[in-house]
């Protein structure tokens, strides 16, 4: 720690946000090393900033340092100016609050929240001199393991890890350090460590434990276990009671700013509403809420041990939430006793909900943001998203008439079944929200109006109905990005869309298997990382990456698989079925929608999970 320190001393002042690498913050907890069985690295692949926006390491942070025998440290990708530095002065990677070495630790912990932070794994691992590949790894290097919504499918950087864990962590986490504990005492291998855990923990994944064959035209023949005892599916862990799971009383405060710098309250887990793009809304089956009580006590435990002076409500959609009346009324009177700002995001507008926004927002009324997904209705409910265009202008009218000025439309482009008139519509209900506001004849009417466009380029994602379907090519999203541009003659409208080579890098690795574990240790070779930063950013690298592994991208992005194809990431069991995504896929087709889990069961299967709202 102390040689680490020293060269820190020197090379922090050379760098911008120094904050970034210090450690030291409000409630962040240092431990003594020498009485510490299991010492974790919890490593976001991104830079500080985005993940300590994460709830998930908020959580696991607090929870398990609550063990005597554990001590989890934070560790996040340096920016470019920093790890210049820490490779010119041979600083390994460290925790932020021991500042030893990864090297030195038991569990080096990643979290996968997007796909686009593989390439920086790898960097991560290089910088702290901890060998890529498992096979590669000795006695002495920490055991290297992965969880979070990519784990779901894990293909892709299969060979670096040595265990994944699926589903949700705090009740898998405190397993697999207890029988940590007991292996470290009994002095045995690491191999025997992943044996046992996978055999006994459910929602264990040790990839060497199973074997990929391929077919000749590329597509995935079979995955299996090659050991006695592993399980052919590994089944997803939930957390079955809200109320009574760990959630942290105090979070960290940063010396910087962050890209959520306020507190959060996770106010439910899943999503109710079956939107066939969305693979959140799938993997997180069923819905188990927080009751309204626990959350306002959480609230003010929060807010006085951070001094934070905004709050925020975290889940898929606010106003499913049942008792989003109770909950809002407790939180809004507790924020004007303690001065402090409430966020509602995810909210359909509806008188209620407009009565709480007031209520929330009587100083400066900010924007509202709108997700219509789609431009046209028929292409709504090939999605299943559950929203007519009534609805977006009934809401917007009733915002207008209340004084807002600024909203945010939010769309994506490149879907199944999409056609040139559908991708017309997005600018069409743009102009009619702008029509809306003009129509207005409230006194509150603001004196004018901004529309902001957003959109995506959909990429089709494990887990959900249109798992199957071919993703756009890039000059396709090309073509279409300017002709929604050109369908767009009016400054009252602000149009932004993102890189299409990103999306496209994206719908390969959403649904790719083992072999491109070859391509991002090549691409981390040639310069890769940040790769969803603009500035870092390098397709042309990644295209000669592919050429040199052997493999093409748009085998993994551009092809339309059949219902009867082995998945890479078919040994994964969330509860859903694999046959109720195909019949949504085939529904979708027709543009038929399907009820939302409390208008109707749809048997999607999360009813063997034995709780939440299959059982309300």
């Amino acid at each position: 720690m102390e040689e680490i320190s020293k060269k820190l001393d020197s090379v922090l002042p050379l760098v911008q946000k120094p904050s970034r690498y210090t450690g030291g913050e409000l409630n962040s907890i240092v431990k003594r090393a020498a009485d510490i069985t299991s010492r974790f690295a919890f490593c976001f692949p991104d830079v500080y900033e985005v993940g300590m926006s994460h709830l998930g390491l908020k959580i696991l942070y607090h929870q398990l340092n609550r063990r005597k025998d554990t001590w989890v440290e934070r560790v996040f990708t340096p920016w470019d100016d920093m790890e210049t530095q820490m490779r010119e002065k041979g600083i390994p990677l460290y925790g932020l609050e021991s500042r030893d070495s990864l090297k030195e630790f038991d569990f080096v912990g990643f979290t996968l929240q997007y796909e686009l932070s593989y390439s920086n794994i790898l960097n991560m691992l290089e910088l702290a001199d901890i060998p890529f590949y498992s096979s590669d790894r000795s006695e002495e290097d920490p055991l290297v393991c992965a969880g979070g919504p990519c784990a779901y499918n894990a293909e892709p950087i299969a060979d670096f890890i040595d265990f994944f864990l699926i589903g949700e962590g705090e009740e898998i986490w405190e397993e697999v350090l207890d029988a940590y504990a007991v292996h470290k005492k009994s002095g045995g291998r690491k191999k025997d460590f992943l044996y046992k855990i996978a055999r006994e923990i459910e929602g264990i994944y040790v990839p060497s434990f199973y074997d990929v064959s391929y077919n000749k035209d590329g597509t995935v023949e079979a995955v299996k276990p090659n050991r006695e005892g592993i399980p052919e599916k590994i089944r997803k862990r939930i957390i079955h009671d809200m109320d009574k799971v760990y959630y942290p009383d105090a979070f960290v405060v940063p010396f910087m700013d962050i890209v959520h710098n306020r507190v959060m309250l996770e106010i439910f887990r899943g999503c109710i509403r079956g939107c066939r793009f969305c693979q959140a809304g799938m993997i997180y089956r069923p819905v188990r809420e927080r009751s309204a009580e626990n959350l306002c006590e959480l609230a003010e435990k929060l807010i006085n041990s951070t001094g934070y002076e905004e709050m925020s409500l975290s889940s898929l959609s606010t106003s499913d939430y049942r008792d989003f009346k109770k909950l809002a009324d407790g939180l809004i009177d507790m924020a004007e006793k303690k001065k402090v700002s409430l966020s509602l995001p995810s909210l359909r507008i509806d008188n209620m909900s407009l009565d709480i926004l007031k209520r929330v927002q009587t100083v400066r009324k900010s924007g509202l943001t709108f997700a219509p997904e789609a431009g046209t209705q028929r292409l709504r409910d090939v999605l299943n998203k559950g929203v007519t265009e009534e609805d977006i202008l009934r809401s917007a009218k009733l915002v207008f008439e209340e004084g807002w000025s600024n909203v945010k439309l939010y769309f994506m482009m490149g879907l199944p079944t999409e056609t040139d008139d559908d991708i017309i519509g997005i600018a069409r209900t743009g102009y009619k929200v702008l029509d809306c506001f003009k129509k207005c004849e409230s006194p509150k009417k603001a004196n004018r109006i901004n529309v902001t466009v957003s959109v995506s380029s959909f990429v089709p994602k494990p887990f959900t109905p249109f798992q199957w379907e071919p993703q756009n090519s890039m000059e396709e999203l090309k073509r279409k990005q300017q002709l929604l541009k050109d369908s767009i003659r009016t400054r009252a409208i602000t149009y932004n869309y993102h890189m299409s080579q990103v999306s496209c890098l994206e719908g390969v690795f959403a649904r790719g298997d083992r072999r491109l574990s070859k391509v991002i240790e090549i691409a981390h070779k040639k310069g890769c990382k940040f790769d969803g930063w603009d500035e870092f950013f390098k397709y042309d690298k990644w295209l000669e990456a592919f050429d040199e592994a052997g493999l093409v991208p748009e085998f993994y992005s551009q092809r339309k698989r059949e219902f009867d194809e082995v998945f890479p990431w078919d040994m994964m069991d969330i509860g859903v079925t694999k046959k109720f995504l195909e019949n949504e896929c085939k529904k979708a087709y027709r543009a038929e929608v399907t009820p939302n889990c409390r208008q109707k069961c749809s048997g999607c299967g999360a009813a063997s999970f034995g709780g939440g709202v299959c059982y309300e």
